[in-house]
């Protein structure tokens, strides 16, 4: 669905990406995972059509759509702080692209997203009032009901915790299989990219460590920094978990 070759892209003689090869398909989850500074947030932009490369191209449906400019590319982006209007409720925030294009969505689809994405008992609210997770199932909607064949999602779970989290990744996993949605989340988090993701695109100083689904990352890592960012990160992580629940239980057998 969406092939990229050769991107590569310099800012004041400094190279940010290079030579990114990628090819993603219809109905797939992506993960774009990096530290900061590996270039994950310039190729997000390149694929929106906010930037444009310094070589390479973007085929879109195997048409070249790299001089294509952002409005005229049929991808939509939530971004981190969501960008909601505050003086606007959930329906009104959730609709409002809708306004001067009312053919992309019936008011049965927007109801079915709304039913989705469990909104239901917020419409009226106004932005203030609602939680975290539901101004990011809003920001969701709101792109969804455009009806873009790609959705980008940039650091989607970053402001979430705990269960919210949890509720609103399996809230993405569950649109992409029901609306066979293609979407490219870009992320900081191993765990956020193992846990949503069908491929993990590994970004490392503007290369691609590695380009595999979780499980061929956790069973072969491609070099060692993916071992270091990625797999051995998530031992601590387990271990340190592990550590505290048994000393949970040592309290309770004493």
């Amino acid at each position: 669905m969406l092939t990229i070759k050769h991107i590569s892209k310099q800012f004041h003689k400094q190279t940010v990406l290079d030579n990114i090869n990628l090819e993603i398909h219809q109905g797939e989850i992506v993960s774009i995972l990096g530290q900061s500074g590996s270039g994950k947030t310039t190729l997000l932009n390149i694929i929106l059509g906010l930037e444009e490369p310094s070589e390479g191209n973007l085929f879109f449906k195997g048409v070249d759509i790299t001089n294509v400019p952002m409005e005229k590319r049929p991808f939509n982006i939530v971004f981190q702080d969501y960008a909601l209007f505050p003086n606007l409720t959930a329906y009104q925030n959730l609709t409002y692209g809708l306004k001067n294009r009312k053919e992309h969505s019936s008011e049965e689809e927007i109801n079915e997203l709304i039913q989705l994405l469990d909104l239901t008992k917020h419409l009226d609210k106004l932005i203030h009032q609602l939680s975290g997770g539901q101004k990011q199932r809003v920001a969701l909607g709101r792109t969804l009901v455009m009806k873009p064949q790609i959705l980008l999602l940039d650091e989607p779970l970053s402001a979430l915790d705990g269960v919210i989290k949890e509720s609103i990744k399996a809230r993405i996993q569950e649109i992409a299989k029901k609306l066979h949605l293609t979407i490219i989340i870009v992320t900081h988090d191993p765990e956020e990219a193992l846990t949503m993701s069908d491929k993990i695109v590994v970004l490392d100083n503007g290369k691609i460590a590695q380009y595999s689904t979780p499980i061929e990352i956790m069973n072969r890592a491609s070099c060692h920094f993916v071992q270091e960012f990625i797999i051995n990160q998530l031992m601590i992580k387990q271990r340190n978990i592990q550590e505290i629940f048994q000393q949970s239980l040592q309290r309770k057998e004493s």
